[in-house]
């Protein structure tokens, strides 16, 4: 089978392909190969172009066809209405990476499953998702474009710190500054490893009957914001000096961190599997984020280029906990 990331060297997207080559597929990454020094793809062919060109990607792509394309870049509807002139007629099965964030929030009821509504008021980068699925179900329904949509919530790697801030905050945490946590730390969060969203991913790949479908792939381990800050600092060996602060006030302060967490983190959202695991029998998560968290620390307190602490946020986390005592 011939599976083409675009993409490929993502948190998600480089365990999903190390994965797809270990099971003996032929794997494409189309990139500008920017990030192979930080995840390098090993097994792959990588083809070099920047897939927003179009032009450029009709001729290098003229003598290629494939089973499978994954698009782990596309974020507005124009990428998507690009992608689908670009591979009509190349592949028999298109995966969108979409977001879990496209849900409403909060849900009326949990845990949510790929018929809640999609609505999210709060966060352009979820409307922006839904735009691009629309235009994917209106191209399968009346073209017959092989479309599948992916749903990822929460997935992380070694390389990500899963909390407003990233290493700043880790920062914090090792100089016993008191750190902020949205709330009151007690909403249910899922946070997903990469590796058990590749067995997923994958597990979809050449399932014609997956065509026209959406779905989910998150883990099953349901945790608090405080039990995520607490096995951040056991594996640090310190205790995280908290501060609460609604996440309508943290918003005011910082924009970003604000659509982040009233678009998405604000409030619990847990996930039924039931469909992911009707498709693909095989896919169990075996990574707990207790297991997750050690190789995050490791790889932050054993790699200076990641050790990049900013400043700027540093000050705004003074600041907001200043004024909110």
């Amino acid at each position: 089978m011939n599976i083409l990331f675009i993409g490929g060297t993502g948190i998600i997207s480089s365990s999903c392909s190390a994965l797809a080559v270990e099971r003996g597929y032929k794997v494409f990454h189309i990139n500008r190969g920017n990030s192979q020094n930080i995840r390098p793809a090993y097994g792959v062919t990588h083809i070099q172009a920047d897939i927003r060109n179009f032009e450029q990607c009709t001729h290098i792509l003229s003598n290629y066809t494939f089973d499978v394309v994954i698009d782990f870049i596309s974020f507005i509807p124009q990428h998507i209405e690009q992608n689908i002139q670009l591979l009509s007629g190349k592949t028999k099965q298109y995966i969108f990476i979409s977001s879990a964030s496209i849900y409403q929030t909060p849900p009326l009821t949990l845990p949510v499953t790929e018929n809640t509504p999609r609505e999210n008021p709060m966060w352009e980068y979820s409307r922006n998702k839904i735009a691009c699925e629309d235009v994917l179900f209106d191209a399968y329904t009346n073209y017959s474009f092989p479309a599948v949509i992916v749903r990822p919530s929460h997935t992380y790697d070694k390389t990500l710190l899963p909390i407003e801030g990233g290493y700043t905050v880790l920062h914090r945490m090792l100089q016993n500054k008191p750190i902020v946590i949205h709330g009151d730390g007690s909403s249910i969060w899922t946070l997903t490893h990469a590796r058990d969203f590749a067995k997923g991913l994958v597990g979809l790949c050449g399932k014609t009957n997956t065509l026209g479908e959406a779905f989910h792939i998150t883990s099953d381990q349901w945790l608090t914001w405080n039990r995520i800050y607490e096995l951040i600092g056991n594996q640090l060996g310190v205790t995280p000096q908290v501060v609460y602060i609604p996440s309508t006030t943290i918003a005011r302060y910082h924009k970003e961190i604000g659509d982040s967490l009233l678009g998405d983190k604000t409030h619990s959202m847990i996930f039924d599997n039931s469909k992911i695991k009707q498709f693909v029998p095989d896919f169990i998560c075996t990574t707990p984020f207790e297991q997750g968290v050690k190789e995050i620390i490791e790889w932050h307190t054993t790699t200076p280029s990641f050790q990049q602490i900013d400043n700027e946020l540093n000050i705004l986390f003074d600041t907001m906990i200043a004024n909110h005592s």
